[in-house]
């Protein structure tokens, strides 16, 4: 009986764990995105953050930070964290100088096999290059 009592707790234990970590990857219903007047890119998709400063739309930088900064908050935080300090479980985004930008819009778009959705149906390229506008202006971690 003392082992069937001791099977019963592990096991729900485990479920438990398990449980903890199918909700820690968080809320991933998108939200709406409203770009304001950031220049609409076209379907044709960027290899490279068109707003980053001294890129083509570059003097639309602050702007794009001020739009990805609620995108990401919105779509991205539940999952990667408040302003992009991952818990560990998500890579740390204020990490993504590692990340060239067409490596970027890929995953974004695509999606990983770990979990990440794909985010194509549902956030433009212009959500998707100010979030990563966003995530740039962030202090890196020390």
């Amino acid at each position: 009986m003392a082992t069937s009592f001791s099977l019963n707790g592990v096991l729900a234990a485990t479920l438990l764990g398990v449980t903890g970590l199918a909700l820690a990857h968080g809320n991933v219903t998108p939200q709406e995105v409203d770009t304001g007047n950031l220049p609409e890119l076209g379907e044709e998709i960027r290899i490279e953050n068109p707003f980053r400063e001294g890129n083509e739309h570059g003097d639309f930088n602050a702007q794009a930070i001020q739009v990805g900064e609620s995108a990401y908050a919105g779509n991205c935080a539940g999952c990667h964290g408040i302003r992009a300090m991952s818990g560990g479980l998500t890579p740390d985004l204020r990490e993504l100088s590692e990340w060239d930008d067409e490596y970027f819009i890929t995953r974004v778009r695509n999606g990983t096999d770990r979990g990440m959705p794909s985010w194509k149906k549902t956030l433009d390229q212009n959500a998707m290059w100010a979030i990563r506008s966003y995530v740039e202006s962030l202090p890196k971690p020390e």
